[in-house]
């Protein structure tokens, strides 16, 4: 009788003698799984290393942008003075807060009757606060700004882009349309100034500007329409009332 080897494999126990590789036909899930680690384990512990990285930066970035922030805030905030007001607006020309102190300087640079610094910061500040509702205030103010330094063909044109821009809040497009209409009337041109006084009430009929717009109407001479030829006969002129 052979002595038995405990090296030698007992009958009927085929357990661990077809290695598991890529070539396995039908490995279990627990072999695929031991499989992939094993071929894979650098890339997905390399990749998870990218993620906690990026994970990480972003929150230290958000950290620091709100500090920043808060910084910001208070040094705005500070501001007690002009001189302290621009050198704000100049060391933070990409943030909305220097845009408000360019709008700051604009009003009262306006305020001052000193219309062309007035225009320089007015065009400052919307370049920074953009479409936003203080930025298109600064739009507005930078086209009567140019209007009021003698840059008329330049403030006209700015005047009648912001008429024409759906994207400006109406009470803005009609103030404009409102000043287009005065400098019309003030130049002698009724027709173009009752045109500009009507397009302020298409834009914004219950708004404060188009109640002045009505008011500017009826102080313009009145124009005659055309008329039949047997009213052209008569003495009576004819006169218009405004509604």
């Amino acid at each position: 009788m052979t002595p038995h080897s405990d090296s030698t494999p007992s009958s009927g126990d085929d357990r661990n003698l077809v290695s598991i590789d890529a070539a396995y036909i039908a490995p279990t899930f627990e072999d695929r799984l031991r499989l992939f680690w094993e071929n894979n384990s650098r890339t997905v512990l390399a990749a998870c290393a990218i993620v906690m990285v990026g994970i990480l930066a972003k929150g230290g970035y958000e950290i620091f942008s709100a500090q920043r922030e808060k910084s910001i805030a208070a040094d705005y905030a500070a501001v007690t003075s002009d001189e302290q007001l621009k050198l704000f607006a100049s060391s933070h020309a990409d943030h909305a807060l220097g845009g408000l102190a360019e709008l700051r300087l604009a009003d009262q640079a306006y305020a001052a009757g000193n219309f062309t610094d007035a225009r320089s910061f007015y065009v400052k500040a919307a370049g920074i606060l953009k479409n936003t509702t203080f930025g298109q205030r600064a739009r507005l103010g930078g086209a009567i700004c140019s209007v009021q330094a003698g840059l008329n063909t330049e403030g006209e044109a700015a005047l009648k882009l912001l008429t024409a821009d759906l994207a400006v809040a109406k009470m803005v497009r009609a103030e404009a349309a409102y000043h287009l209409a005065s400098l019309a009337a003030a130049s002698g041109n009724s027709a173009e100034a009752i045109r500009y006084v009507e397009q302020v009430a298409s834009i914004d009929l219950e708004g404060q500007w188009a109640e002045r717009a009505t008011l500017l109407r009826a102080s313009l001479p009145q124009a005659i329409a055309a008329q039949p030829a047997a009213d052209a006969k008569s003495d009576v002129v004819p006169t218009i009332s405004f509604k």
